[in-house]
C-alpha cells in the first residue's frame, strides 16, 4: 500500500481540477464533435497518465530530467503538437466561416472519428516533458520502500486516471448540455476560436520557457 494515502489523494485531485492543457484539449474537441470527442480524448490523456508511470518507475523519467539536450527534444516535440493543433483547430474554423452556410442556423459538428480524438488526447499527455518530470517528483514520495515501485506507481496512476476522467468528461457532458441549449453558430465559433488560441499559447510557452 503506498505511504501517505490520503496526502496523494487531495494532491492528485486539485491537480486534476486545475485548468491546463488537458481542461483545454477536452473542451476543444468537446466543441468539435460533442460529448464522446471530448470523452474520448479525455480517456488517451488518461492512457497517457500510465506511460508516465511507468516511465518514472523504471527511471526513464531521471533520465529526461537530467539530460537538457533530450528535455529540450521532448519539449520542442510536444510544443509544436499543441501548435499544431491549435492551427488546425483555427484552420477549421476559418473554413466552417467561409463556407455559405456558417452565417446562419444551428452548427453542423464535425464527423467525430475515435482514433483521432484518442490520439490526441494520448499524445498530447504522453509529449508534455512536464508531466514526466512532474510524476518523477511527485509519486515516489508516496511510495511504500518494501513494496513494488512500478505496481504502486501503476496503482497512482489509475486512481489519477478515475479522478481526470470523472472530472474531465463532466466538463465535455456540461459544454454539451450548453451548446444544445444555446445551438448557435457564434457560440460554436468563439469555443472553437479560444481554444485553439489558448492551444498555440500554450504550445508557444512551452518552447519559450526554462527548464
Amino acid at each position: 500500500m503506498i505511504q501517505n494515502f490520503e496526502a496523494f489523494l487531495i494532491a492528485i485531485t486539485i491537480l486534476t481540477l486545475t485548468p491546463g492543457l488537458d481542461t483545454a484539449l477536452v473542451i476543444r474537441n468537446s466543441s468539435r464533435g460533442g460529448f464522446t470527442d471530448g470523452a474520448v480524448t479525455s480517456l488517451g490523456i488518461c492512457l497517457g497518465l500510465f506511460v508516465h508511470a511507468t516511465f518514472s518507475a523504471v527511471g526513464i523519467s531521471a533520465i529526461l530530467a537530467q539530460s537538457a539536450e533530450l528535455f529540450h527534444l521532448v519539449k520542442m516535440v510536444g510544443a509544436a503538437y499543441l501548435i499544431y493543433l491549435g492551427f488546425t483547430t483555427l484552420k477549421s474554423l476559418w473554413r466552417n466561416n467561409e463556407a455559405p452556410q456558417a452565417s446562419a442556423g444551428p452548427v453542423t459538428r464535425h464527423e467525430f472519428r475515435f482514433s483521432r480524438s484518442l490520439r490526441e488526447g494520448f499524445l498530447s499527455n504522453v509529449l508534455n516533458p512536464k508531466t514526466a518530470v512532474f510524476y518523477l517528483a511527485f509519486l515516489p514520495q508516496f511510495i511504500n520502500p518494501e513494496g513494488s515501485a512500478f505496481l504502486q506507481s501503476t496503482f497512482m496512476a489509475a486512481i489519477h486516471f478515475v479522478i481526470a476522467m470523472v472530472w474531465q468528461c463532466g466538463l465535455a457532458a456540461a459544454l454539451t448540455s450548453a451548446k444544445n441549449l444555446l445551438k448557435s453558430a457564434r457560440f460554436m465559433n468563439w469555443m472553437e476560436g479560444t481554444t485553439g488560441v489558448v492551444l498555440v499559447g500554450l504550445g508557444v510557452k512551452l518552447m519559450l520557457e526554462d527548464k
